[in-house]
């Protein structure tokens, strides 16, 4: 359950009249937004597939998006009193949001915390071939779902359960498993290395130092990716670390002018080219062959798709993070509409994307939407894939719809549901907060230069949304919230 779109699918389900059984390994609702302090101590980077510690989350995480973009169509994300009510919040105040979601709409009981799936599979005897799968109902592939409980260290405790299910929805999101890097010597680097998945705080890099004649032996880190999480983490450490250097894939995509304003306001941060390799005396080497001698080096690199539970027999790959194959994202049409995925595309507007993905999964499964045939449904995959090839988009990119082709997003939207479209307003407080996010990323989470057009706009949602949150949370009787 680390997607967002996990709740809201258990609420579409349940609508729909399916009986909905919840596993989530965390001990709390939220996902990867439940922040968890503990990190992959014997393997911080990663490198093992599953990870131990399932969160990534870091201690400073605030939302990139405004949170008016960020809700469920009839249980706005809207300022609550006693919360973090600014516009851009900390992941705290998604997790509050989250656990008061569960609670208005009846969740609380469909889902089992503390419960880690080790293994999905087709429930035996296998079904007979057919000639093309597809139409409205549920197929008559059925699922065998193996689990365990958690204890509080992560470990697992108990003899695992058994059980069959009609259909699965595997909503485990896509920020655990690590993507790395293929630098040399990596392996033999002996200084920190780690991925930012397993970074938290600043603490550990702190100069600790405060004499000059001792400033040889303060701080310096080295971090690979210029992405959100790397800017996040730069400027994290920056307050703490001797230096910060950042090295970037591309030196013409990362310079950008909010780049180039953190780098004049800071003397202490700086740009390179990409990491050409580690040295063992502990210098790590760029590209235009400048070296630093390095304390620490943090991956920032991204994450890859991982379902070590899931076994399709070959029927589902994860090949170069391609997940496939998949029609629209969601369904592999040999194992539809049995089998579906939320959470798989990337750079879509979340969660309002994924409730689309929700109320189209949740009306296939109770036969009030038909899929196409399989043939269909394979033959419009190979074309996205060629599609995206002829547009010079490598095989890892196959997911990322806003990359690709942005107006496929409102698409999807309108192809498969009845979901509201996103109001103007809202559209153009997303695009305004992108272009100050490109602009100066220190300071713009809490500016306030937005247009008329967004502040009205603002006012009418925060006035009927808030009353309707209200509502619901007064319905449910839920609990003053208390501090997570």
């Amino acid at each position: 359950m680390a997607s967002d779109g996990a709740p809201e699918s258990t609420k579409k389900l349940r609508r729909e009249g399916h009986a909905v059984t919840v596993m989530e390994q965390g001990g709390d609702v939220g996902g990867q937004w439940v922040y968890d302090p503990r990190a992959d101590g014997d393997d911080p980077l990663g490198a093992r597939a599953p990870v131990r510690v399932h969160g990534s989350m870091y201690a400073s995480v605030r939302l990139l998006s405004p949170r008016e973009c960020m809700g469920f169509s009839d249980f706005q994300f809207v300022p609550r009193p006693g919360r973090d009510a600014r516009r851009f919040p900390g992941h705290r105040e998604v997790r509050c949001y989250l656990r008061d979601f569960c609670a208005a709409f009846g969740l609380a009981d469909t889902i089992r915390l503390n419960t880690r799936v080790v293994r999905v599979a087709m429930a035996p005897p296998p079904p007979p071939p057919r000639e093309a799968r597809g139409g409205g109902t549920c197929s008559d592939v059925k699922w065998q779902v193996r689990s365990v409980h958690v204890g509080p260290d992560g470990g697992e405790e108990g003899s695992p359960t058994e059980e069959v299910f009609d259909a699965v929805v595997v909503a485990n999101g896509h920020y655990s498993q690590p993507r790395l890097p293929s630098i040399e010597g990596m392996e033999v680097w002996r200084r920190r290395q780690l991925h930012s998945h397993s970074y938290r705080v600043p603490d550990p890099y702190r100069d600790e130092v405060q004499t000059t004649e001792q400033a040889a032996s303060t701080q310096v880190v080295v971090i690979v990716g210029c992405g959100d999480s790397g800017l996040d983490i730069a400027l994290d450490l920056l307050g703490v670390a001797r230096e910060v250097h950042l090295a970037a894939k591309s030196m013409e995509l990362a310079t950008t002018p909010a780049v180039s304003k953190l780098l004049a306001k800071h003397a202490n941060l700086h740009l390179h080219p990409h990491v050409a390799r580690l040295c063992a005396d502990g210098r790590v080497a760029f590209a235009d062959g400048s070296c630093v001698a390095a304390d620490a080096v943090v991956y920032c690199t991204g994450y890859v798709y991982s379902f070590p539970f899931l076994d399709t027999g070959g029927a589902v790959t994860v090949k170069d993070n391609r997940v496939a194959p998949l029609f629209e994202h969601t369904f592999p049409p040999s194992l539809a509409p049995s089998l579906s995925f939320v959470g798989v595309p990337m750079r879509v507007f979340v969660p309002w994307f994924l409730e689309a993905q929700a109320r189209w999964i949740a009306r296939v499964l109770a036969g009030r939407a038909a899929l196409p045939p399989e043939e269909d449904m394979l033959r419009a995959v190979r074309e996205d894939y060629r599609a995206r090839e002829m547009a010079g988009l490598p095989a890892r990119y196959s997911h990322d719809i806003g990359l690709f082709k942005s107006s496929e997003i409102r698409g999807f939207v309108r192809k498969y549901t009845d979901l509201p479209d996103m109001e103007d307003w809202k559209m153009e407080l997303f695009l305004t907060a992108f272009g100050n996010m490109n602009d100066d990323r220190d300071t713009f989470q809490d500016r306030d230069d937005y247009g008329v057009n967004v502040r009205e706009g603002f006012q009418r949602w925060l006035a009927s949304a808030g009353a309707q949150y209200q509502a619901a949370i007064d319905a449910a009787q839920v609990p003053a919230p208390s501090h997570v």
